[in-house]
This record gives structure tokens, C-alpha cells and sequence, in this order.
């Protein structure tokens, strides 16, 4: 025994000194910054880009409105193309298009209406969710869907058909009540389920093909203190486990499970629940003046190397869970994407790609996922699931179904080559999912083939026949559409 004891003790002590080096290995990384400093953009301002900085498109003027009237004077003050953007997250060209007019949405970003009683908030389409946060929280109340991130617009937001972590919800059309679209004719159109539904049905996920969308009256629900719980399984495991614990549950408002790379052998369940418990975080968002500086570092530490991402798995994530947390709603609702900016993109950019599969085909489709990534060597971060519930009817709906989503957080580089490398892999990804009767989301790099855009999304025709019908001279337009229409 007294020999067994001293192995233990052995090995123990071993143990302590390679978790010690590579803790103090990252504390040496974080403090020294390798990355080479962000050069300042002093881009021509009519070069439009997007958030990964590798679609520079160069359009003939930008336009800021503030007023519907200035969208319908930007509208009738040129013959040719329009395109529309707004927190320039999307990132395969879908908010512009060369040497035609741009509308840039993010002055366009009053409240035109809240109504907390009615739980109902009226707004310009340029306003970022964190800016209506601040308006809702002091009355109790919260968005009832929207991305993680807050920095996003809502005319952005409503344009790709977002969704977020929130369960018993799916995509952001499920919580819109109306909107007012102007037309390239320069008309404005209300548009609900219930009036000019195909505009509502079609703008809505459209990607700024058929319209602008000037305002938006959408759901708003009671903010709530949000606790968090996690489990950490194989991947096997977790089908079943949410079907049990987490689909059904009223209590939980946001959830999430963590695949984690280079093996994706293992996932971290992650879900906040309705708590009376004391709060752990005070605030009630989170400050817009929160230092980041050390997040960047730890995702580039974990993107360098196979011991960062194991690391991340083993030590950082598990020490963070094991702390109770109890903050409020709009707090877990008001992440800023600073968190995750590097400080050059120039050599490297980190790219996201995102997949939807029904319910049943989870484990089929994890596996092809698994194979894919690492018989191409993509370097991914980590992926996401998320659930939705169906569409409740776009022209372009992502979520025909119940559906997981895998959100694919991964880096890659810039040159022609890495460009290259990801087109292949990502063809094989789509093929893989629309094998498993699913869908590619579309507003990233505009790698598929439009045979597979058909394929992925059936209703397109459907859509096609309402551009003609609204848009005849085909002035809506982006790269999106450019390449597919």
C-alpha cells in the first residue's frame, strides 16, 4: 500500500506540474500578443465589406436613410441595382453588389412604437437588438427571439430569418408580428400573416431580394432570472438526452450543446432555466464598455493548436461551469461580438458556417460532419446545437421541420488557396446534409452550386415568381442573388 501510495502521489504531482505548464504556457500566450496589429482601414467608403474581410465589393454610392421617404428618393434617384445592408454580418456578399447604389440601414435606427402593456416594440429596421434591449429592460421585458449576439440589426436579422438559443422557439418570423416593406416601384407595403402575407412570407428570409424593410413590429416576453446548468456526454448520448430533459421543459430559456473539435466525440450541454435563486451577476446587461481583450487571445490559442482545443475541453470550460450562475435574460441575450474579434484578419479570419437537420437525423449527420472536417484539416473551434422549431411559413425557410442546427465557428486563411480549400469541403458539407434531408444556411461564403441551393431550398421558384411579380426589373439585388437568381 505504501508503494501504491507513492505512485499515486507520483503521478499526481506529475499531473500538476503539465497542468501548471500549460496554464502558465496560456498565461505567457494571452500576455504576449504574437498577432500582428489590425491595420487601420482608410478603404475607399464606398467599398462595402463584411465582418471575415474577404468579399471587398466597391459599389457606386452608399446611401445612409433616416426617414422611409429618404429610402424611396435613394429608391427613385437611380435606374439600375440596389442593395441593403446593415451590421455587415453576413459574409458571402450579401448585403452588396459592384458598382451599384447601397443602402447603408444603420442611421435608419429610431423606436417608432412600445407598447409594454401589449408587449410590443415598433422599430426602424437599422436598430441593433442591444438598443432595444436598453429601451425594454427598465419595463421587465425581453426580446422574445434573436441571435446571441446583440450587435445585429433587425432589418439584418429579419432578412436571413435568424434564430438563437431559445427553446420551444425556431426562426425570428415565429415572434414578427408585421412589417412595412418599400418596394423598387418606391411603394410602401404593411405586410402580416394576416395582410400582404406572400410580401411577409417572402421578404422575411429573403435577403433583401425582394424589398427594403423600413419598420418592424415585433413579440416582446417577461425578462426572467436565468440559471445555468450543464452535462457533458459522449455525442451518442445527447439525441436522447434532449428529447428527455431539455425539448419539453418549460423551464429552460436558452440552450445549447458544445461539440467539441478535433475529435467531436463529446458535447456540453449548456441551458439556462427560469431561477428564483440569487443573482451571481448584478447587471442587468452587460456593459457596453466591458474590456475584451482577453478573449480574442484564448479563441487564437485554442485555433493554434490541438493542446489548445484540449485545454478548452478539459480545464477552461469545466472550471467555468462549475460555478453556480444566476443572471437575468436580457443579460445572457446581450453578448457583443468584440468577444470574439481578433486583432488582424489580414493573414487568418474566423468564418462561420451553419447546417439544419430533422431532429431524427442528428447522429447520421454528426458522423459525415466528423468525416468531412477532419479528412480536409478545417480548423474548426467549435460547434454549435441549437433546436427550432418549424417555420411558420417563408419562401425560404430554413426549418421546413424540427430541426438541430450546427452552427461551425472555424478559422481559415485568406489566400487564393485556403479559399479554395473551403470551397471544397464546404460542397461536401452541403451535399452531406441535404443527404440527410436537410438545409445550408445562406448567409455565408457562396460556396454552393445552385443546383444545390434548389435542392436545399424547394420553394425558390415560389420566390423567384414573387420577384418578378414585385420586383420585375430585377433591382434588388446582392451577390446572393447574382449567383443564383
Amino acid at each position: 500500500m505504501q508503494v501504491t501510495g507513492k505512485l499515486i502521489l507520483k503521478i499526481t504531482l506529475i499531473l500538476v506540474g503539465c497542468l501548471t505548464a500549460l496554464v502558465l504556457a496560456l498565461a505567457a500566450y494571452v500576455l504576449v500578443d504574437f498577432s500582428p496589429k489590425q491595420q487601420s482601414d482608410f478603404s475607399n467608403p464606398n467599398i462595402v465589406n463584411d465582418i471575415t474581410k474577404l468579399n471587398p465589393i466597391r459599389v457606386e454610392k452608399v446611401v445612409t436613410p433616416e426617414s422611409i421617404q429618404d429610402i424611396q428618393q435613394a429608391i427613385k434617384s437611380t435606374n439600375g441595382k440596389v442593395s441593403i445592408g446593415g451590421g455587415r454580418y453576413s459574409q458571402g456578399g450579401q448585403i452588396a453588389l459592384e458598382d451599384h447604389l447601397h443602402l447603408d440601414m444603420r442611421d435608419f435606427n429610431q423606436v417608432i412604437s412600445f407598447d409594454p402593456t401589449a408587449k410590443e416594440i415598433t422599430v426602424q429596421s437599422g436598430i441593433r437588438w442591444r438598443d432595444i434591449q436598453e429601451v425594454i429592460d427598465p419595463e421587465g421585458l425581453s426580446i422574445k427571439i434573436m441571435q446571441s449576439y446583440s450587435n445585429f440589426t433587425v432589418g439584418g436579422s429579419l432578412s436571413v430569418n435568424v434564430h438563437g438559443r431559445y427553446i420551444g422557439e425556431g426562426p425570428i418570423i415565429r415572434s414578427v408580428k408585421s412589417i412595412k416593406v418599400v418596394l423598387a416601384d418606391g411603394a410602401v407595403v404593411d405586410a402580416s400573416p394576416h395582410e400582404n402575407a406572400a410580401v411577409f412570407y417572402g421578404v422575411i428570409g429573403g435577403y433583401g431580394g425582394l424589398g427594403v424593410i423600413a419598420h418592424a413590429t415585433l413579440e416582446l416576453v417577461p425578462n426572467v432570472k436565468v440559471g445555468r446548468e450543464t452535462d457533458y456526454m459522449k455525442i451518442e448520448q445527447y439525441g436522447s438526452f434532449f428529447q428527455q430533459n431539455v425539448r419539453n421543459n418549460p423551464s429552460i430559456v436558452f440552450h445549447n450543446a458544445d461539440i467539441y473539435p478535433p475529435d467531436y466525440t463529446h458535447v456540453n450541454s449548456v441551458s439556462w432555466l427560469k431561477t428564483e435563486k440569487p443573482l451571481t451577476v448584478q447587471e442587468k446587461l452587460i456593459p457596453r464598455d466591458k474590456d475584451y481583450w482577453w478573449q480574442p487571445k484564448v479563441a487564437k490559442f485554442v485555433a493554434d493548436s490541438n493542446i489548445g482545443k484540449w485545454m478548452r475541453q478539459h480545464i477552461f470550460e469545466p472550471i467555468k461551469n462549475a460555478s453556480d450562475t444566476v443572471q437575468w435574460r436580457n443579460y445572457e441575450a446581450s453578448y457583443d461580438v468584440r468577444e470574439l474579434e481578433p486583432k488582424s484578419r489580414k493573414n487568418q479570419t474566423y468564418v462561420l458556417r451553419e447546417y439544419f437537420v430533422p431532429v431524427d437525423r442528428f447522429d447520421s449527420f454528426s458522423a459525415k460532419m466528423s468525416a468531412i472536417f477532419k479528412s480536409h484539416e478545417v480548423n474548426v473551434l467549435n460547434v454549435s446545437i441549437r433546436h427550432a422549431l418549424p417555420d411558420t411559413g417563408s419562401l425560404l425557410a430554413w426549418a421546413r421541420e424540427e430541426v438541430f442546427a450546427f452552427v461551425v465557428y472555424y478559422r481559415q486563411g485568406t489566400s487564393e488557396q485556403d479559399k479554395e480549400g473551403v470551397k471544397v469541403w464546404s460542397r461536401k458539407m452541403i451535399d452531406a446534409v441535404i443527404s440527410e434531408g436537410g438545409t445550408y444556411y445562406l448567409p455565408y461564403q457562396l460556396h454552393a452550386t445552385t443546383e444545390q441551393f434548389h435542392q436545399a431550398y424547394p420553394r425558390v421558384k415560389e420566390f423567384f415568381a414573387l420577384k418578378q411579380k414585385l420586383d420585375p426589373n430585377n433591382r434588388f439585388s446582392n451577390k446572393l442573388w447574382e449567383t443564383h437568381i
